[in-house]
């Protein structure tokens, strides 16, 4: 991304953002920010607007009607920062020649397999059901992909996280980690649903296949990755913490009996196979150190995560163009950099400037 110079030497710029209009002249799109080449529309920008109060009444649910409507109010200060922010992550991957075609195909059909839709084209339906239209949901979740692809790549390879950090962090935070029993889970899932006999048989063998290679050392998250068929793949399979009691009486007593990086025999279930790994297993009462780091550090890593990606988001600013109607803030903004606010534009002024241009052509006229 080039930066693009921008001198100011005694003369006051007007930037006009156009709007998008029909032949007759009907207004059909407002433009409220240019991030270098592309834009933010309005109905961009009021679609996100409608997420935050779609989110606040998920995250409150007994929450009234005027608290709703405050915690869309503090989160809309950033909104149009957000918007810019992602905009220039998106144009980042770019840059960095970054392809996620791969993880949008995978994630589709995550999403499809979690709604128990038969095929993409009945998920295509239940998007377009909804008014949304199917190229537009792909795009919003190719930009995710690509944003966090950069965020982790550019920002999260820069976060150092030292031994003594998670010493400390552990020590001021022990009551954190006093924990039931509990396993920590990752699994690999071969799915059956609708399969033939013959095909069933054949996913069979190809499990036990994968099962050979993780019992002879092979790494579970990356075959994770490439061979399970559930909505954790990407993931490495990581299915999350379960106390006694949260998992099915055969399976717990299963998984319950096995020690950290033990894995459970392939497991059959309504509609498909599994294989099980205990990535960690807690027993009740404060967890020592060795058990609990990860978590110590992705909570270390969280904390750092956040300053890192302003400071890198506000060097992709200076590096960038950015234009921002009147009336709209962009709370990201950096001071001295080539974010311009843009002017209100006066209709007279405008009047006045074309009346002047046509007398300048009428003296040229006369001057030829």
């Amino acid at each position: 991304m080039k930066k693009l110079s921008i001198v100011l030497s005694g003369f006051a710029l007007v930037f006009a953002l156009p709007l998008f209009v029909h032949a007759k002249g009907t207004i059909v799109e407002e433009i409220i920010a240019r991030v270098n080449n592309d834009i933010i529309t309005m109905s961009a920008y009021e679609k996100a607007e409608g997420s935050l109060r779609q989110e606040a009444k998920q995250d409150c649910q007994s929450c009234t009607p005027e608290k709703i409507n405050e915690a869309v109010a503090q989160e809309k200060k950033n909104l149009l920062r957000d918007l810019i922010d992602q905009s220039l992550l998106v144009q980042r991957a770019k840059d960095l020649n970054i392809s996620v075609e791969t993880d949008v195909v995978k994630q589709l059909d995550q999403v499809r397999q979690q709604n128990k839709l038969p095929s993409m084209d009945a998920l295509q339906k239940a998007v377009e059901s909804q008014g949304i239209s199917w190229e537009d949901y792909k795009s919003q979740l190719r930009d995710s992909i690509l944003t966090q692809r950069v965020i982790s790549q550019e920002v999260g390879s820069t976060v150092r996280i030292g031994s003594d950090e998670v010493q400390k962090y552990y020590d001021a935070h022990k009551n954190e980690f006093v924990k039931p029993e509990e396993v920590d889970l990752s699994v690999i899932f071969f799915s059956t649903e609708n399969k033939t006999p013959q095909e069933v048989a054949a996913i069979q063998q190809k499990a036990e296949g994968v099962l050979k290679r993780l019992k002879s050392g092979d790494d579970f998250g990356q075959i994770a990755k490439r061979v399970s068929e559930g909505p954790t793949s990407s993931d490495g399979g990581e299915l999350g913490t379960f106390k006694r009691g949260e998992l099915a009486p055969d399976l717990e007593k299963v998984v319950f009996s096995l020690k950290k990086g033990d894995l459970t025999d392939i497991i059959h279930t309504s509609n498909g196979l599994q294989i099980l790994r205990v990535n960690q297993h807690f027993d009740a009462g404060l967890q020592p150190l060795s058990k609990v780091e990860p978590e110590v550090e992705n909570a270390l890593y969280q904390q750092k995560i956040q300053p890192a990606l302003r400071k890198y988001l506000t060097q992709l600013r200076k590096d960038s163009y950015v234009i921002v109607k009147a009336g709209y803030t962009d709370s990201g903004g950096v001071g001295g950099s080539s974010v311009i606010q843009e002017t209100k534009y006066s209709p007279d002024e405008g009047k006045g400037k074309k009346k002047k241009q046509t007398d300048d052509a009428t003296k040229d006229n006369d001057d030829q």
